[in-house]
């Protein structure tokens, strides 16, 4: 009879056990007791206890999270229309009173260099760019924590463990801060810019993209090199300002030399008005004379002031054109 009736005390012990785990969502919270409310409503549709407590919470605490929201969205909206101004004044001609002498030294500079405002203008946008993306995710995740502590959540533990990983971020991205920081003084200070041809001691070639955290450029073996930006210890830029060509040529200790650099200058001056050359000239050529004395030969130097990354080009048409004049001269080449 004991195996065919179970005891009263085990029958109680397994009524609870399976009512454990159902009471608690089964159970009516206080606020599904008011007929008419949310809590109610939801309550007697689902039957979820914490499903209408959550429900009693979002409408009991829902004007002051759409307080926040719109207040982080107005925010957000100020802060970007500041930075689009402070960019916008920055590309332009306005800038603090306090970076005036800046700014005309600067002027003089891109006066004497030719370098084109949109330039400016790019760099002003990129940087404002970041400064965007950093103010909104800065609003919306205070905005977000805020909305957490109307629905009731304890934000304790949320802000010790954002403590926490922000010392665990900060010790293991290092390298990172420091590449964000060393790439945004290269665009604020103009370093150099897509399309320059620079010199950063690992590789040299054109720039093709500038990041906060990496420059890509490549090299005239068709090479493309990813330099992270803090690890650049100098930049050589060969694209900014002008170009200086600088032509030697060797000529025999027999020929006359004074002839020999007149021939020289001559062929650079008729070089420098022809219609296909004339715009890539910045300056008159000009004549050094005597480089230097080797065992065989007399070095002569002229050198002229060019647009940047014509150089070669000139130098090479000055070079087949200088052959067929020192020929006709009969100035003997070393």
């Amino acid at each position: 009879m004991n195996s065919a009736h179970p005891s009263p005390h085990n029958g109680i012990a397994l009524t609870d056990s399976t009512s454990l785990s159902t009471g608690r969502l089964l159970a009516e919270p206080d606020c599904a007791k008011k007929d008419g409310t949310v809590c109610s409503g939801v309550w007697h549709l689902t039957h979820q206890g914490w499903l209408a407590r959550v429900s009693d919470g979002i409408t009991a605490h829902g004007a002051k999270i759409v307080l926040i929201v719109v207040v982080a969205l107005i925010t957000r909206f100020l802060l970007h229309r500041g930075i689009r101004r402070l960019t916008r004044m920055t590309s332009q001609t306005t800038v603090p009173v306090a970076l005036q002498p800046l700014k005309e030294r600067a002027a003089v500079r891109l006066a004497a260099s030719g370098l084109l405002s949109a330039r400016r203008q790019q760099r002003a946008e990129t940087i404002g760019s970041v400064l965007r993306s950093t103010a909104s995710f800065i609003v919306f995740m205070v905005a977000f924590v805020l909305v957490l502590g109307e629905l009731g959540l304890d934000l304790s533990p949320i802000i010790a463990s954002a403590g926490v990983a922000g010392i665990a971020v900060g010790f293991g991205a290092q390298n990172l801060v420091k590449d964000f920081l060393a790439g945004m003084f290269m665009i604020l200070e103009d370093q150099y810019g897509v399309g320059d041809q620079i010199d950063i001691g690992a590789a040299t070639g054109v720039v093709e993209a500038v990041g906060l955290r990496t420059t890509r450029l490549r090299d005239t073996g068709g090479t493309v090199w990813y330099v992270r930006n803090g690890e650049v210890l100098r930049v050589g830029n060969l694209s900014q300002g002008y170009g200086l060509l600088t032509l030697d040529i060797q000529v025999a200790y027999t020929a006359d030399i004074d002839r020999a650099g007149k021939v020289m200058l001559e062929t650079a001056q008729a070089l420098q008005q022809e219609d296909q050359w004339r715009s890539d000239f910045l300056g008159d050529p000009e004549l050094l004379g005597v480089q230097s004395l080797g065992p065989d030969a007399v070095v002569l130097r002229l050198t002229a002031k060019t647009e940047n990354g014509r150089q070669d080009a000139i130098a090479r048409a000055m070079r087949s054109r200088l052959k067929v004049q020192l020929a006709a001269e009969e100035i003997p080449l070393a």
